[in-house]
């Protein structure tokens, strides 16, 4: 058994955690929510959705008949991975002021999945470019909704 993540198990578990954080700060950012809020909102995905998603990873291995040694180190890389890099942005949030966390967080997270889609590019000989491309692009539309869902709540709630 390899005593590093393979670049599945953090691809898989780092997209998550990238995608995951940026859209929950824009959004709760656009909902007009405390710093305490977007703290909590971050450490619950990092805590709560990483151990269901790494739960599903492992229950799933589990179905395919992996050897269970395999599939315990996906399970704990990917959840190493989704934790390391939630955490990264609960850092973000708590040490930086509120706007410059949010534009921080943006940032911090575009060069991560930029970094993260270079090495899998490479990995599986693509073109890093046009795969950056599309992930950011991505990521950018999830952010997006999740701003017009936060508008459209405070809207209705209002």
């Amino acid at each position: 058994m390899r005593l590093y993540p393979s670049i599945g198990n953090v691809s898989y578990g780092g997209t998550a955690a990238i995608v995951t954080s940026m859209s929950l700060i824009v959004g709760f950012d656009a909902a007009t929510a405390s710093k305490a809020t977007i703290l909590t909102g971050l450490l619950i995905v990092a805590i709560a959705d990483n151990l269901t998603d790494s739960l599903s990873i492992h229950m799933y291995q589990e179905s395919e008949r992996i050897e269970s040694g395999s599939a315990f180190h996906a399970t704990l890389s990917n959840f190493a991975t989704r934790l390391g890099m939630s955490l990264s942005f609960v850092a973000l949030v708590l040490f930086l002021p509120a706007s410059a966390a949010v534009v921080g967080s943006i940032v911090w997270g575009l060069l991560l999945l930029s970094a993260l889609t270079y090495l899998i590019a490479r990995h599986s000989g693509r073109p890093p470019v046009p795969e950056i491309a599309k992930h950011l692009l991505t990521a950018v539309a999830v952010m997006l909704m999740s701003t017009a869902i936060s508008y459209l709540i405070v809207e209705w709630t209002q």
